[in-house]
C-alpha cells in the first residue's frame, strides 16, 4: 500500500504541474497534457481520480466497510462522476441538470458494478455493503434494497439522454440499459448474487436494443 500511495502522489505531481524531465511515465502524462490544453479539461476531475485510487488502497489495507450508502456515495463522486462530467465538458453540456443527472447515471454505475461484483471483491477484502443496512437485514432483503437504490438513482438521470448530442447520446442509452440490466440479473440472484458473478449476453443485446430505442 505505501508504495501504491508514493506512485499516487506521483502521479499526481505530473498531473498538476506537467511532465518534467525525470518523468516517470512520459508516455501519459505528455499526451495527456496535450489533451488537457486542446479541450481546456478541468484539471480537478483528474485529481478526483486519483483521490478515489488513494481511497481504494487504504481501504483495501485496512480492510474497511462503508457505514452507510451515503458515505458510498462520497466516494462514487471521486470514483465515478468525474468521468460523466469530463465527458459532458468534451460535448459543451455543463448545465446544473445535466451534471446532476450524470453524476446520479455515474454513481448508479458504480454501484450496479459493486453490487455485480459482490461474490468477487469479498474474498479479496474489499467491503462495499453499507453496515448499517448488512446489520438490520436478510441477504435477500440486503439485495433487494441495494438493487432498489441504483436503480432509483439511475432512472433520476436517465433523461439525460436526451441532452447529449449525436452517437455520444445513443451509446449513452446503451449504458443506463446495460447497467439497468445488470442490476435486475443481481436482483433474480438474490442473495446467490454472493456467491455468482450475473453478466450480460449475447441474447441481453436485443432486449437493451428495444429498451434504448424507446428511452
Amino acid at each position: 500500500p505505501g508504495q501504491r500511495l508514493d506512485a499516487l502522489k506521483a502521479f499526481r505531481q505530473e498531473l498538476m504541474h506537467g511532465p518534467s524531465l525525470e518523468c516517470a511515465h512520459p508516455e501519459i502524462f505528455i499526451p495527456l497534457h496535450q489533451v488537457i490544453q486542446s479541450f481546456n479539461l478541468p484539471v480537478q476531475y483528474l485529481n478526483d481520480l486519483l483521490k478515489a485510487f488513494e481511497q481504494d488502497v487504504q481501504a483495501t489495507a485496512q480492510a474497511s466497510k462503508p457505514k452507510s450508502i451515503e458515505e458510498l456515495l462520497q466516494y462514487c463522486q471521486l470514483s465515478a462522476n468525474p468521468v460523466g462530467r469530463l465527458l459532458l465538458h468534451l460535448y459543451g453540456v455543463n448545465d446544473d441538470e445535466a451534471l446532476r443527472r450524470s453524476d446520479a447515471i455515474c454513481s448508479a454505475l458504480q454501484l450496479i458494478n459493486f453490487w455485480q461484483d459482490l461474490s468477487e471483491d469479498i474474498p479479496r477484502g474489499r467491503f462495499y455493503v453499507p453496515q448499517n443496512l448488512q446489520a438490520s437485514m436478510d441477504r435477500s432483503q440486503l439485495v433487494q434494497e441495494l438493487c432498489q437504490h441504483a436503480r432509483a438513482l439511475m432512472m433520476s438521470g436517465a433523461p439525460l439522454v436526451h441532452q447529449v448530442p449525436g452517437r455520444a447520446g445513443l451509446e449513452l442509452r446503451g449504458v443506463v440499459q446495460g447497467g439497468l440490466r445488470i442490476l435486475e440479473k443481481v436482483e433474480k440472484l438474490g442473495p446467490l448474487a454472493f456467491q455468482h458473478r450475473p453478466t450480460l449476453k449475447a441474447w441481453d443485446l436485443p432486449v437493451l436494443f428495444w429498451r434504448a430505442l424507446w428511452m
